[in-house]
């Protein structure tokens, strides 16, 4: 499966649009990783713990849209969109929500 973030890809001819696929994953945030991430915005620094969930999310949501291209028998995915929205009582949660259109090249 070839992703992108472009709405072609470079040296393939779209030869079938299969329609819009979506993933999203929404993940919680545990009170060590606040409390440590806490520290390290009053000390400086960058907050691997949240990175490494970012990171997380973002691969969770892409790989269930990339299945869902694979259901509808496409070989590709253009035009991708990545969100991240904090959501839930008191921001305490963080959605990733990606987008794209499932084509065949």
């Amino acid at each position: 499966m070839i992703l992108s973030t472009t709405p072609q890809i470079e040296g393939y001819r779209i030869r079938e649009y299969k329609g819009v696929v979506t993933g999203e994953t929404i993940i919680g945030a545990n009170f060590l990783k606040d409390f440590m991430a806490g520290i390290r915005d009053i000390v400086g620094g960058r907050s691997s713990s949240y990175e490494k969930v970012l990171r997380q999310a973002k691969d969770t949501a892409m790989q269930e849209m990339t299945e869902r291209a694979y259901a509808m028998g496409a070989n590709a995915i253009v035009g991708i969109d990545i969100d991240y929205e904090t959501i839930g009582k008191d921001n305490s949660m963080l959605m990733v929500a990606t987008s794209g259109t499932a084509v065949v090249i």
